[in-house]
């Protein structure tokens, strides 16, 4: 697996191949799959087939499970172990239907069962089994972190044969990254405290916020997910010297559309790479953003890529960076509506002053 520093967090129906090896080719190190769900993955040859694929230049490779039963975790993992150099087990999702399933950042609540099911893989699979995990909040306050809690679910789950923690410095309740700054100090703390190699996600937005990340806490690599999305050269050394351009992004996407010609992935995934990398540039070049949207099963790689092209060639007409959206006919409809609210408001406060003035 070497030494690499930057990775590329595992994200559902994003971090697929044709996006790993575009941000390979642009600085990243290491990627992850998305997540597969074990059982589905253990006993249907289908979903396998939609959701998993690599090939020889994709590695080093980290692929990641839900798993809340070691056997299916280790049926699922197997069928992968020879095409990888590890297998994740996600402890991180926190979203509604990771409580439904029981599985991400809802085993925390069962931590004996996490052993068991790092201590299945570890014992019996060929490959190293990794973990990424999130901080536990502070009972008194959940709005602080238990470092503590954290530290020591850490290295329980070194004790139990993880070859690599990687830790979101965020508690599960704490969803918006926006808004809710990631605790590196909680990372920094794991890191002093395993022997294992550690990695730090959160607020990981720039390259030169990468390299911050492991200044401060020592820890030997870095995840970014979002920000990846929005630039997948994030870790390119030119992006120590500038941020990528509108341009810089349009290339990127028709890099990656000429990648999902050679290594197919479901038109879905494509579609969501176009809206991240293309962004408001869409709500000002409606018509563009209606192609993508109302041609569905006639929409193509060839037709996209001719998307980008002519997007980028408005971008550099435009002498612009920045997109001046357009509003959509609903909102300026809402717009009208809202501002016809607003003006019989105004009237009727003018009437009501003018009837108490002649009632005075």
């Amino acid at each position: 697996m070497g030494s690499p520093r930057y990775h590329i967090a595992p994200m559902v129906d994003q971090s697929e191949l044709p996006f790993r090896m575009l941000c390979r080719r642009h600085g990243a190190q290491l990627g992850y799959t998305p997540m597969f769900h074990s059982r589905l993955f253990a006993e249907s040859d289908k979903y396998r087939a939609e959701q998993w694929s690599t090939c020889q230049a994709d590695r080093p490779l980290l692929a990641q499970f839900c798993a809340n039963d070691p056997e299916y975790f280790l049926a699922a993992a197997k069928l992968v172990a020879p095409h990888v150099d590890g297998v994740d087990l996600n402890l991180g999702c926190p979203q509604r239907i990771a409580r439904r399933g029981r599985y991400g950042a809802f085993l925390m609540d069962d931590i004996p069962l996490v052993e068991a099911l790092v201590s299945k893989l570890a014992k019996e699979l060929s490959v190293p089994v990794t973990v990424k995990i999130r901080m536990f909040p502070d009972t008194a306050d959940p709005s602080r972190p238990d470092v503590a809690a954290t530290v020591d679910y850490a290295r329980r789950m070194e004790a139990a044969g993880a070859y690599l923690v990687a830790i979101h410095g965020r508690t599960r309740d704490q969803k918006n990254a926006k808004e809710i700054r990631a605790d590196w100090g909680v990372i920094k703390a794991v890191k002093e405290a395993l022997h294992v190699p550690v990695l730090g996600n959160g607020d990981v937005r720039s390259r030169a916020d990468a390299d911050e990340l492991m200044a401060v806490t020592g820890v030997d690599g870095v995840l970014s997910a979002i920000s990846l999305l929005d630039d997948p050269g994030l870790f390119d050394d030119a992006r120590c010297e500038k941020p990528a351009t509108s341009l810089d992004k349009c290339r990127l996407l028709t890099e990656y559309l000429q990648l999902a010609k050679e290594h197919r992935v479901p038109m879905r995934m494509v579609k969501g790479h176009v809206h991240h990398l293309l962004g408001d540039w869409l709500q000002e070049h409606t018509d563009l953003r209606d192609d993508i949207l109302h041609n569905g099963r006639e929409l193509t790689l060839d037709r996209l890529l001719h998307l980008a092209e002519e997007m980028g060639r408005r971008i550099e007409e435009s002498g612009r960076d920045h997109p001046v959206p357009k509003l959509s006919e609903r909102q300026l409809a809402r717009q009208k509506k809202e501002a016809a609210l607003a003006a019989a408001v105004a009237e009727q406060q003018r009437e009501d002053a003018a009837m108490e003035g002649i009632g005075h």
